[in-house]
């Protein structure tokens, strides 16, 4: 809850991370030459994010199941998973989902 600080854009500093480590894996993924079946799921669900990040209130359910979607879809690809691994931790910084 504490980390609501802005950054000097007015953004939020998680936004940032996320859309950086999104942005990043997306490159890598479109440069990665191997054909794999799930390969149109995962560039689905990482323009969700980045649609997601770029509304600037993303909610956390939906980052979850976005990057549940993602790590099944390249998570045997292991040149991708230093990438995977970034946008984990992007989305870790948003915290739990309030439980009801």
């Amino acid at each position: 809850m504490g980390q609501e600080r802005l950054t000097g854009s007015g953004e939020d500093p998680r936004v940032t991370e996320l859309r950086t480590a999104v942005s990043r894996l997306r490159r890598e993924l479109a440069g990665h030459p191997a054909e794999f079946p799930d390969r149109g799921i995962a560039e689905d669900e990482l323009a969700a994010l980045d649609s997601m990040a770029v509304s600037g209130r993303p909610e956390v359910p939906r980052l979850r199941r976005s990057l549940l979607l993602v790590a099944g879809a390249i998570g045997s690809v292991s040149a991708l998973a230093p990438g995977l691994r970034e946008v984990r931790m992007a989305v870790d910084l948003f915290g739990e989902p309030p439980r009801g």
